[in-house]
């Protein structure tokens, strides 16, 4: 699967959809944080860096921050 370039909106739109709230006190400066508690109750922190176009490489460790797949992710769009 081909990845799409996504500005940071889009990202943390769709990480939204999938239960993730703004951290607070945690997104300062060019970047947003994002966490959600997972089944097991782990707090699972999502750094997003605030772009227009966000690298590749930098979308995969926000998927794998959110462990979240590739198509988990794209249905979520």
């Amino acid at each position: 699967m081909i990845l799409p370039v996504l500005s940071d909106r889009k990202i943390i739109k769709a990480l939204k959809k999938a239960g993730f709230r703004y951290a607070p006190k945690r997104g300062k400066g060019s970047h947003t944080a994002l966490y959600k508690i997972d089944e097991g109750g782990r707090k699972l922190l999502v750094i997003v860096p605030r772009r227009k176009e966000t690298p590749r490489g930098t979308f995969l460790a926000i998927l794998e921050q959110a462990h979240l797949s590739k198509d988990d992710f794209m249905r979520l769009l």
